[in-house]
């Protein structure tokens, strides 16, 4: 026989569960409501930079879709984790969204001593929407043509030591420049510095031997033929600079891929049905063509959308590798 209740019980307990609904703090009844007001997406870059000049881009198309204002805050500092830090006590409601990259949302102890922030527990991935490549380059003048040739100079041992630069010790480009050495053993001075820009230029005045830099800060003077690429490091060559091997082609190493990727996120307690709203939003917008074509045009790689589930998968296998890599490798933080 089947069950049944008199129509008094159902009214009340379907009462009841509307008030507990309400109750909950984030529970559905708030996520109805959102946005109340205006988000703040903050990135940890300052403004002009490519990170920051994406991320502007889908800001527009999240305050279309959403009907609040979606402004982009800039808070540079503490090798790109101050922002990270700084989101992770915010309200979590939704209306403040994080942009991070690879080493700060999988292994940010590797660049500084004191994370105040965990980055395991306390973010929910909103979208990875796209990947930055790194390109190895050196001088024209140089004579050095490829990858193997650069390799095969720095292992001469009547050859001046080789020095290359990056944005920072601990760094991603660091990282990937020194299993790169481990892998092909050979030897090459490495030359932190803080700033994109000089190392370009001290790359072009000859100052320094080859940079592993970030593609969209190179690409400008490769197209002009100022700068020399010798292999990027995505999984396969890009649009903007079809001629350019990847290490897998130059080192004859199949699968290898050693890129960063950027992030949007939310604090871990915000309300599930705002983040799969935010998720939604973030998935369209990231597949339309006008968006993937401005991500190509800076030298990047737009990814197509994830599930919340696949890019919680996603990062925790990162975290793995990356950790791994800086221990490995006897990476000490900075700061």
């Amino acid at each position: 026989m089947p069950w049944t209740f008199p129509m008094r019980t159902l009214a009340t307990t379907a009462f009841a569960l509307a008030l507990g609904a309400a109750a909950i703090p984030g529970g559905p009844a708030h996520a109805q409501d959102y946005p109340s007001k205006n988000i703040t997406i903050v990135v940890p870059l300052v403004a002009g930079t490519g990170m920051d000049a994406i991320a502007r881009t889908y800001a527009d198309g999240l305050s279309k879709a959403l009907g609040k204002p979606v402004v982009v805050e800039n808070q540079p500092g503490a090798t790109l984790t101050l922002a990270a830090q700084n989101v992770a006590k915010a309200v979590p409601d939704g209306h403040t969204l994080l942009v991070s990259a690879t080493l700060q949302m999988s292994a940010p102890q590797v660049l500084v001593k004191k994370v105040n922030y965990d980055h395991e527990k306390d973010f929910v991935p909103i979208s990875i929407y796209l990947t930055s490549p790194f390109v190895l380059i050196v001088n024209p003048s140089s004579g050095v043509n490829s990858l193997r040739e650069l390799i095969d100079r720095a292992r001469a041992t009547d050859a001046a030591p080789l020095t290359y630069a990056t944005s920072g010790t601990g760094s991603f480009p660091h990282l990937v420049m020194e299993v790169m050495k481990r892998d092909h053993t050979f030897k090459a001075d490495h030359v932190p510095y803080r700033n994109s820009g000089q190392i370009i230029s001290d790359v072009l005045g000859g100052h320094v031997g080859a940079s592993m830099s970030e593609t969209g800060a190179a690409l400008g003077l490769i197209q002009e033929g100022k700068l020399k690429a010798l292999a990027i490091t995505s999984a396969a060559r890009i649009p903007s600079m079809p001629d350019v091997p990847t290490v897998a082609e130059a080192m004859k190493q199949p699968g290898y891929e050693a890129v960063s990727w950027h992030i949007l996120a939310a604090p871990s307690a915000t309300p599930k049905p705002v983040v799969d709203r935010l998720v939604a939003e973030m998935a369209r917008i990231t597949a339309e063509p006008e968006f993937r074509k401005r991500v190509s045009t800076a030298g990047l790689i737009p990814r197509q959308p994830m599930s919340a589930d696949e890019m919680q998968a996603y990062v925790k296998s990162e975290r793995i590798r990356w950790s791994g890599w800086a221990k490995t490798l006897g990476i000490e933080p900075q700061q």
